[in-house]
C-alpha cells in the first residue's frame, strides 16, 4: 500500500492511496489520460528509417548562446563558422564611422543528421538582425524566388509515377557567396573577441539575416545553373530543367536547400560535380527530410508528412496530453468579432498555416482562424485549440503519391454563398489532383459579394481555372503533357451552363469580366467541365465546417494517409485509407484496376516501407 508523504497532507492525493497490486490498469491510464502513443505508431517503417525518425525527435536544437556555451561540440561549431567567415573575407574590423549604426547578430544552432539517423555534425550559423536595416540605406533589392510548395508536391507526384531518383543537397554558407554593394556595419558576434572594444564588422559579403542576402545568393546560383545548360522555368523561377537526349534533370531551389529529381543517375553525379566546383556543398543523399517534410519511399509510392513539426506544435502549445477529436471544427461554426478575452494566438495560427502543406483536411479551419489574427478573442482561441485536438488525433497524417498514376489532372471547385457573417462574402474552395496524387488546394474568401449562389460558384470556377492554367505550364516544364482536357468538377448546374453558354444576359451582366476566363479556357480545350453530386464534391471540405461523418468520408478521398496510425486487426489504417481513395477514383481513372489490385489484401504487407 502506498502512503502519502507528510509534505503532501495539504493536497488531495487520493489516487496515491490505491494499491499497486490492484486489478490491472492500462499503462496510459497511470499517466496522461490521452497518451500520445495511442495515436502515433511506427510499425510501418524499417529499422533504418526508424533510426532517422528517432534522431529527429530526440535531439532538440538549442535556442540561445547561453545554452551552448558550456558544450564543447557547439563551441567547436561556432569556431568553425567564424573561421569560414574569415576565410571568405566576409568582414573587416574597423571603428564605427560617425552617424552610422551597426546592426546586431545572433547564433542559430541546428543538428544535422545522416540518412541512418546518426548525427552528422552540429552546425552553428551566424545570423544578422536584418529587421533593423533601413531601406535605401542598408539595402535596395530584396526579392528572391523560392520554390512553391505546389511545385514540390508536383515533382514528388511525378517522381513517384515515373520512378525518378530524388536527392538533396545543402550549400554550406550559401549567402556568403553573394556580393554586397551597400555599406553595412554589424556588431561583433557573441563570444567573438576583438583586438579593441571599439571596432565593428564592416560586411564585405552577404550574410544570413540581411534583407538582400537571399537576392544576392539566388542571382549567383542562377548564373551558375544557366551556364551549365539549365533552363529556368517561367511557371516557377526556382525550378530549373536540363534535357540531354532521354535524360531529364530537374533542380528545385529553396534558399540553400536543393532538391534534385532525374531519371539518370550519371547526370545527377555530373551536376553535383559542377556545383561543387563553384560552391561548397553537402551531399545529403536520398531525399528524406526537406523543409521539415519527412519523405518516405516504398515500391508503392512516396509518403510526405510533417510528423515532427506537428508534435512540436503540440508540445510548444502545451497540448500533448489534450483530449483528441475526430474533426477540426464544430459543424456550421461561425466566428465573428464578439466580445471576449483577447488571446495571443498569432504564432500558433502561423505554424498551423505551414502544417497545411501536407494537411488539406485542416485548410478551411486554419483559413477561418487566420482572419482574426489582428484581434483574436477567446472563441477564436478555443477554435484553434480544437484544431490542435484534431491533429493530436492524427499527428502522423500526410500525403501519399502512388507509384501507379495516369498523371491526368482533375479538379473540384465549390463555394459557400455569403458564408462570412461579417462581410457576407462567399468562400471559394478547390482541390486538384494529378492522377490520384493531391497537388493543390485552397480556401479563400472571394473579393466581391455575390448576388446569387450561381455567381459564387462561377467565381470559384474562375479561381480554379486560373490555377489549372498555371499548373498546365508547370507540368509542361516537368515533361508531363496532356492530350486530353483537364477535368473540372462542379456541383452547380447554373454555373456550368453560364460557363458553356454565356447568353444568360440577365444572370451574368453583373459578373466581373475576369471571371469569364472559364469560357475562354473551355473554348481553347484546356479544360472540360463535369457535373458532380454534392455528396461526392471533394471541395466541399474546403468551404464549410462539416460534421464528423461527412468530414471523415471526404477526407479519406483526398489522397491523405497516416503511416503512423495504429493497426486494426493487423491491417494498417493507412492501407484502409488507400483503399478508400481507390474506390473513389473508380470512375475517373483508366488505371483504377491496376491501382486497386496493387493495394489488395494479399499485398498489404508490401506497403510497409523498407527504404
Amino acid at each position: 500500500m502506498l502512503h502519502v508523504p507528510p509534505y503532501l497532507n495539504d493536497y488531495i492525493c487520493s489516487s496515491l492511496s490505491k494499491s499497486l497490486t490492484a486489478s490491472p490498469v492500462p499503462r496510459s491510464s497511470l499517466g496522461t489520460a490521452h497518451c500520445l502513443s495511442s495515436f502515433l505508431s511506427y510499425h510501418c517503417f524499417s529499422n533504418h528509417h526508424l533510426a532517422f525518425l528517432s534522431a529527429l525527435s530526440q535531439h532538440p536544437d538549442p535556442t540561445s548562446y547561453s545554452q551552448v556555451v558550456r558544450h564543447p561540440h557547439w563551441r567547436n561549431a561556432m569556431t568553425a563558422e567564424i573561421q569560414a567567415l574569415k576565410a571568405n573575407h566576409t568582414w573587416i574590423l574597423q571603428p564605427l564611422p560617425p552617424g552610422k549604426k551597426p546592426i546586431g547578430c545572433k547564433w542559430v544552432f541546428k543538428t544535422k543528421f545522416r540518412a541512418d539517423g546518426s548525427i552528422e555534425r552540429h552546425k552553428a550559423r551566424l545570423v544578422a538582425k536584418g529587421y533593423t536595416q533601413i531601406e535605401g540605406l542598408d539595402y535596395h533589392d530584396t526579392f528572391a524566388p523560392v520554390a512553391k510548395l505546389v511545385t514540390v508536391r508536383c515533382i514528388l507526384a511525378v517522381a513517384a509515377a515515373r520512378q525518378w531518383h530524388l536527392f538533396q543537397l545543402d550549400v554550406n554558407n550559401a549567402f556568403l557567396h553573394g556580393n554586397l554593394d551597400e555599406e553595412v556595419y554589424m556588431s561583433p558576434p557573441p563570444g567573438y573577441s576583438t583586438p579593441t572594444a571599439t571596432p565593428v564588422c564592416r560586411l564585405q559579403k552577404s550574410i544570413y539575416g540581411l534583407k538582400q542576402a537571399s537576392h544576392n545568393w539566388f542571382f549567383k546560383l542562377c548564373f551558375v545553373l544557366l551556364a551549365a545548360g539549365f533552363i529556368q522555368s517561367q511557371a516557377d523561377h526556382s525550378l530549373f530543367k536540363l534535357s540531354q537526349g532521354q535524360s531529364s534533370t530537374f533542380i528545385l531551389v529553396y534558399v540553400d536547400d536543393i532538391l534534385i529529381a532525374s531519371n539518370d543517375l550519371s547526370t545527377i553525379t555530373n551536376f553535383k560535380t559542377v556545383l561543387a566546383y563553384h560552391f561548397h556543398i553537402k551531399d545529403l543523399g536520398k531525399l528524406k527530410y526537406f523543409l521539415g517534410l519527412e519523405v518516405a519511399h516504398s515500391p508503392t509510392g512516396i509518403s510526405l508528412n510533417l510528423r515532427k513539426y506537428t508534435l512540436d506544435i503540440l508540445a510548444d502549445s502545451g497540448h500533448l496530453g489534450t483530449r483528441p477529436t475526430a474533426f477540426p471544427m464544430e459543424q456550421n461554426l461561425k466566428l465573428n468579432n464578439a466580445d471576449g478575452d483577447p488571446s495571443s494566438f498569432q504564432r500558433l495560427v502561423g505554424r498551423l498555416i505551414y502544417l497545411t502543406i501536407t494537411r488539406p483536411d485542416i485548410v478551411f479551419s486554419v483559413n477561418i482562424l487566420s482572419q482574426f489574427m489582428h484581434q483574436p478573442r477567446q472563441p477564436h482561441y478555443d477554435a484553434a485549440v480544437r484544431v490542435l485536438r484534431y491533429i493530436k488525433f492524427t499527428p502522423g497524417q500526410g500525403l501519399f503519391f502512388p507509384a501507379f498514376s495516369n498523371l491526368q489532372v482533375s479538379a473540384y471547385s465549390d463555394s459557400d454563398w455569403a458564408s462570412c457573417p461579417l462581410t457576407r462574402r462567399s468562400t471559394t474552395g478547390f482541390f486538384i489532383q494529378l492522377g490520384t496524387s493531391p497537388i493543390s488546394w485552397r480556401t479563400k474568401k472571394q473579393q466581391t459579394i455575390s448576388r446569387s449562389f450561381a455567381e459564387a460558384e462561377y467565381q470559384a470556377l474562375a479561381s480554379t481555372t486560373c490555377e489549372l492554367t498555371w499548373l498546365n505550364t508547370l507540368l509542361h516544364d516537368l515533361d508531363v503533357h496532356h492530350s486530353k482536357p483537364m477535368l473540372l468538377y462542379c456541383d452547380n448546374q447554373a454555373a456550368l451552363h453560364i460557363a458553356q453558354n454565356p447568353v444568360f444576359h440577365e444572370c451574368t451582366k453583373h459578373i466581373e469580366i475576369d471571371c469569364h476566363v472559364v469560357c475562354e479556357k473551355l473554348q481553347s480545350g484546356l479544360i472540360t467541365t463535369r457535373h458532380i453530386s454534392t455528396s461526392n464534391q471533394l471541395a466541399n471540405i474546403f468551404t464549410k465546417a462539416l460534421g464528423r461523418d461527412h468530414f471523415q468520408a471526404l477526407s479519406r478521398k483526398l489522397g491523405i494517409t497516416d503511416l503512423h496510425a495504429l493497426t486494426r486487426e493487423g491491417v494498417s489504417t493507412s492501407y484502409l485509407h488507400i483503399n478508400a481513395i481507390s474506390a473513389h477514383i473508380s470512375s475517373h481513372s483508366i488505371y483504377n484496376s491496376l491501382f486497386r489490385n496493387y493495394f489488395s489484401v494479399s499485398n498489404c504487407l508490401g506497403f510497409i516501407l523498407r527504404s
